[in-house]
């Protein structure tokens, strides 16, 4: 059969009118939020006190240029008490010559580059990133270690950093370093066990000056200790000496180029042959489509029109599960199968759900969860009917799917919802969440409602009576508590997101996902464990 005859999916029709008053409201409450995300990223590009930042240059050490590539885990340790925001680093996939690499540089105007509890939980993130996509991997680094302060928090899961670019090397996957300033003890084994260093105006050694002498008395000075020459001439640590950063940065560039890496997947060939179709409907109408307050229900085809090449859709039993839209769809020319919610989940959904992964593992297609969960039914009805054996099923497919998923939280991301729509215990390659999400257990309101009527029901047992107004003020604090532990900017500080991004950009984000995925094979499989029938 001929091209010209083979059917096109069709496209997606939208009823969005502008001019509605419920339009407009949306983005004005949508340029508050997008407003208060850049504040947050502007915090995150905080780099030291100016003097500090002075000093740095004066050394003849330039800070890092902006250049396009996703960063990853920007706003980690946001917001906690001794953390600082992004974890003293910052790191992202980006092309260098061509190849998708993960770069991590220190930020060392902030405490020497020191490493604190979110720096290691970030780099347990990273590594995971690096290890699940294959991704080659070139360190910057200038680092005083482990933050002493904290370091009961650093030394024990810290020390895995080093496993795994070892595990890595082992892999096959590479990984070069280079080194800026002073790196010290832990700072010294990232170099270390990286497959390729290159030194540049740079000391590395396990102990510096005074700690040799306080230990065997020897004064010796930095240069000879753990010096940039020292380890290209002598040690034979250094691979490559460099002039200053611009030639170290060319020296890395130049590793890469000698790489010859290639994907293990292969990349379909509309992506490759860059013959991609621009969604019909601008994604700029996503701020008026979606209210910032996640209590307003929203018609999820209306924004998988705005993210789908050519908004697109080919929409697997729309008649049956509506609550619960799966469906085909090229996302910058590469396939998808994408499971999105536009309400609670009944057995039909869970059904509906279990048997499109198992279609998608069965065609290799990556798998893209768009999140707007408050859970799964509950009551009498929806148990008759086998609410949790559907569930469960649906929950067994998502944990053993063998084909890469990608997660957007758009909204809410509540209690069995979350891990039915693959959150981040279940493990999905990326996640990212919209501004205007919460992630919790249950909503804040009806979390501390169920708590209420449980102390009504133990103090009417054992014969109390209850103080209405502790009662109330307990409970309005209990709410503001899950409020508060539930916000995007709380869960994205602690690595429960990969970051929070403007609606506006999920289409790019998840395009530059699925091209990283195919570093690595991307294959179904089974996905049948023990389920209840």
């Amino acid at each position: 059969m001929s091209l010209e005859f083979i059917p096109q999916v069709p496209r997606l029709k939208s009823s969005v009118n502008k001019n509605l008053p419920e339009y407009k409201e949306n983005v004005l409450e949508w340029q508050t939020l997008v407003e208060e995300l850049h504040e947050r990223l502007e915090e995150a590009l905080y780099q030291g006190k100016p003097k500090h930042i002075a000093t740095h240059i004066k050394r003849g050490q330039l800070l890092d240029e902006d250049s396009p590539f996703l960063e990853l885990c920007p706003l980690a340790g946001w917001g906690q008490d001794d953390m600082t925001t992004g974890g003293s680093n910052v790191a992202g996939i980006g092309l260098v010559c061509g190849v998708e690499t993960m770069v991590v540089a220190s930020v060392p105007t902030l405490a020497g580059g020191a490493m604190n509890e979110a720096s290691v939980l970030k780099g347990e993130r990273i590594g995971a990133i690096v290890r699940e996509n294959r991704l080659p991997v070139i360190n910057l680094t200038q680092s005083a270690g482990a933050n002493l302060e904290q370091q009961f928090k650093v030394f024990h899961r810290g020390g895995a950093g080093f496993m795994r670019q070892a595990r890595l090397s082992k892999s096959g996957v590479p990984t070069c370093t280079v080194v800026f300033g002073s790196s010290t003890a832990g700072g010294a084994y990232t170099p270390g066990m990286s497959d390729y260093i290159i030194m540049n105006q740079a000391q590395v050694f396990l102990g510096g000056p005074p700690l040799v002498q306080m230990a065997t008395g020897e004064i010796v000075d930095a240069e000879t200790l753990g010096g940039a020459d020292m380890h290209s001439r002598k040690s034979g640590v250094s691979d490559q000496l460099a002039l200053d950063e611009y030639d170290a940065i060319l020296k890395a560039r130049e590793w890469m180029s000698r790489l010859n890496w290639q994907k293990k997947g292969t990349l379909p060939s509309l992506h490759l042959k860059g013959t991609i179709e621009e969604p019909f409907y601008d994604p700029e109408e996503l701020l008026g489509i979606v209210s910032a307050n996640i209590r307003v229900p929203f018609d999820i085809l209306e924004v998988i029109a705005r993210l789908v090449d050519g908004s697109r859709f080919l929409n697997f039993k729309p008649l049956y599960g509506p609550n619960l839209v799966c469906g085909w769809a090229n996302i910058h020319g590469i396939p998808v199968g994408i499971l999105a919610n536009n309400n609670v989940i009944f057995p039909p959904e869970a059904n509906k759900a279990t048997q499109f992964i198992q279609l998608c593992n069965m065609k290799n297609t990556p798998l893209l969860y768009l999140q707007n969960i408050t859970g799964f039914m509950v009551g009498a009805k929806a148990e008759q009917e086998g609410i949790i054996k559907a569930g469960s099923r649906f929950i067994n497919a998502v944990s053993n799917s063998q084909v890469p998923a990608i997660t957007i939280v758009m909204g809410a991301s509540y209690g069995a919802g979350n891990y039915a729509m693959c959150g981040r215990a279940y493990e999905p390659r990326f996640l990212f969440s919209w501004p205007n999400s919460r992630c919790s257990v249950m909503g804040a309101e009806q979390l501390s409602g169920v708590l209420d009527t449980v102390m009504r029901q133990a103090a009417k047992r054992s014969g109390e009576t209850i103080d209405e107004e502790k009662a109330a003020q307990r409970k309005q604090l209990f709410s503001m508590m899950v409020e508060g532990t539930s916000n995007v900017y709380y869960t994205s500080s602690r690595l429960i997101d990969d970051g929070v991004i403007d609606p506006r950009d999920t289409r790019n984000v998840i395009g530059f996902c699925l091209s990283v995925v195919y570093n690595n094979k991307v294959e179904g499989g089974n996905i049948y464990g023990v389920s209840r029938m």
